[in-house]
């Protein structure tokens, strides 16, 4: 089921750079957050001995209305903008919130030898899960944003094989479906070109000094485009047999969502930088699935104001 457009922000806000720079600004983090402010450090071993670390957030009192779990987007973390503003707005509202951190995101490189890899579904599928098992209230909802939104995607039809049982519905905002198309958009961007190059870069290095025998990235840092330096990484690594065999591995096509189990709604726009809006309508959903287009609301945007919540978030409250 696909819906229309119901999100018109104002004038001084379509542009869809804006909603996309604002989305990650600090200005949206600003005054207290009683959702950090209370937040728990939380390290899961999930497979392979892998560790994810996470932050739990339990809502006053002694009742939830629900566990919301959030995933950042490719090279964001725990703490982005829109985490952050989601979290405290739902806690606000009466949810517990659990914020993950995906391997080498935030301040976790430390915990895994091994490099992240787009692909790596299994260890967050488990760390969602044991997430969940904290849920009070009616039950755990999954919220993921672009490469976030991608892996909360595959862990909705995971669930067909391995169910989540406190799992209730999963949304997904400005989600990777199609990663070659994705990083070709972002090389088209000068802006979004070296935001994510200057913060990935930072990462290898991060990675580097802590594992200086296993990593040697300074050949592939001078690299200037995404598609280039992923390419060259997936051919160090010995994984995968091509970049299109990597991208391969997290394509969502066709009839991939039919299957899944848990209600899942994906939020797009058409004007997102990033993300091609044409990678959607293809997707065939679960008959619980709804996917809502809409003009504006650029890359993880959808703001209606400065600082105020934003669409998804009231949806959020709608839909969990």
């Amino acid at each position: 089921m696909r819906s229309g457009n119901d999100f018109i922000p104002p004038a001084l806000l379509r542009a869809p750079y804006v909603q996309t720079v604002l989305a990650s600004s600090r200005l949206r983090t600003l005054g207290p957050n009683p959702m950090a402010a209370c937040s728990r450090e939380m390290i899961f071993n999930t497979v392979d001995g892998v560790r994810l670390q996470g932050f739990h957030s339990p809502a006053p009192g002694t009742e939830a209305k629900g566990l919301v779990i959030l995933l950042h987007g490719w090279e964001g973390s725990a703490s982005s903008t829109y985490i952050l503003h989601t979290g405290r707005f739902l806690h606000a509202h009466g949810y517990d919130v659990f914020r993950l951190n995906l391997r080498d995101h935030g301040d976790t490189h430390h915990l895994n030898e091994g490099l992240f890899y787009a692909t790596l579904v299994d260890e967050v599928f488990s760390a969602v899960k044991q997430a969940a098992a904290l849920a009070r209230g009616s039950g755990a909802y999954l919220a993921g944003f672009s490469l976030g939104g991608s892996f909360a995607l595959r862990i909705a039809c995971r669930c067909a094989q391995e169910p989540i049982e406190p799992l209730r519905h999963v949304m997904a905002v400005s989600p990777v479906v199609d990663p070659a198309r994705a990083t070709r958009a972002i090389d088209r961007s000068g802006l979004l070109r070296w935001y994510f190059l200057k913060k990935w870069r930072r990462s290898l290095r991060r990675k580097q000094a802590l594992y200086p025998d296993r990593y040697d990235f300074s050949g592939l840092l001078p690299i200037k485009t995404i598609s280039g330096l992923t390419d060259a990484l997936i051919r160090a690594s010995g994984i995968y047999a091509s970049l299109e065999d990597y991208f391969r591995g997290y394509t969502i096509t066709g009839p991939v969502l039919e299957e899944a189990p848990v209600p899942t709604t994906i939020l797009i726009s058409r004007d997102d930088p990033a993300i091609p809006a044409d990678d959607f309508p293809g997707l065939r959903l679960a008959p619980h699935g709804k996917l809502i287009i809409h003009d504006y609301g650029g890359h993880n945007g959808f703001l209606s104001s400065m600082l105020g919540a934003t669409w998804y978030e009231e949806k959020m409250l709608e839909l969990f």
